[in-house]
């Protein structure tokens, strides 16, 4: 090989970690918008990989997580400032505010209420525009959740529920709440708490109603006031039940809700989809294929309850 020959080869060979170096810095950026606390990245991550999107080879990932929702729409505004090549807004606040961000990076969200409802799609076969996502329909269950509570508490003649006055969605609940109640014959009281002080305010006002059953909204504040919720129902000896597990395991009664795990990780199939090329309007919005009912047995105990033997033979976890 001639010196020349030689010197051109050497001097491509060092080139070459430069250059992967720059691919790198090259890959699209998936951006997650979380106001649900980073519980669920997870999944989306678990999703993407399904997809065979896999982080640090073919994306990388900028993940933009608060529990506070005054603070998403900085957050979004962040995201699109750089370019990402795909929201993964994880949260209904996070989906209306990175709708309200961008109408041509592609989003890809997760919800509890309707996405046609919320404005977020023209249809949910037809999403159009550059939206799409899961749903857990919220909503409806909660009209499921009501007829689980007077299964186990028949005589109750008033049924709260728990909202937040900053959740947009809640108003809806509420709403489908007095729907399902009216068909059980039963009366509502709406409990609205945006703070640690609002709940304790809440359930004293429940008591003095002489509510005797409770459905707590599923919303980021609450879950992340759970332990509190939990003692409160506790010490106020009320059956309650919650939007997802971790309010059981943490001692609740029981929860009733699509499975959020397997929502957020069809949410990362659907980003790996987008990444590869499809356009997020003609991906129909994903709808709940897995619901999941969780009963405590060791606080029903504590609550004085039966549970009906039918109850506990449709659920999927008993935790004694």
């Amino acid at each position: 090989m001639r010196r020349r020959e030689f010197i051109t080869v050497v001097a491509g060979a060092a080139a070459w970690p430069l250059a992967a170096r720059g691919q790198q810095q090259a890959l699209p950026v998936i951006g997650i918008l979380d106001n649900a606390g980073n519980k669920w990245a997870d999944a989306f991550r678990q999703g993407l990989s399904e997809g065979n999107i896999i982080e640090g080879r073919d994306v990388s990932i900028d993940h933009r997580s608060t529990e506070k929702y005054g603070e998403v729409p900085a957050l979004a505004a962040e995201l699109v400032r750089r370019r990402v090549a795909v929201i993964a807004a994880l949260g209904g606040v996070s989906a209306k505010e990175a709708k309200a961000a961008t109408a041509s990076i592609p989003i890809v969200f997760t919800v509890g209420g309707d996405p046609v409802e919320l404005g977020l799609v023209a249809s949910l076969n037809n999403p159009g525009g550059n939206m799409t996502g899961v749903t857990f329909f919220a909503a409806r269950l909660v009209q499921k959740q009501a007829g689980v509570l007077h299964d186990l508490v028949p005589k109750a003649t008033l049924l709260g529920i728990l909202i937040n006055p900053n959740n947009p969605r809640h108003p809806t609940d509420a709403a489908d709440l007095q729907v399902a109640a009216r068909t059980l014959g039963l009366d509502v009281h709406v409990v609205k708490a945006g703070s640690e002080r609002d709940l304790d305010a809440g359930f004293a006002g429940l008591m003095e109603r002489n509510a005797r059953a409770l459905v707590i909204a599923g919303d980021a504040f609450f879950f992340f006031q759970r332990d509190q919720i939990v003692a409160l129902a506790a010490h106020h000896a009320i059956p309650t039940i919650y939007s997802t597990r971790e309010y059981v395991v943490a001692g609740g009664l029981m929860s009733y809700a699509a499975s959020l795990k397997d929502s957020h990780r069809q949410a990362g199939i659907y980003a790996a989809r987008i990444v590869k090329g499809e356009k997020p309007g003609d991906l129909p919005v994903m709808q709940p294929s897995k619901f999941e009912l969780v009963i405590n047995l060791k606080t029903a105990k504590v609550l004085g309850l039966d549970i009906p033997p039918t109850l506990i033979a449709l659920a999927d976890e008993v935790i004694e």
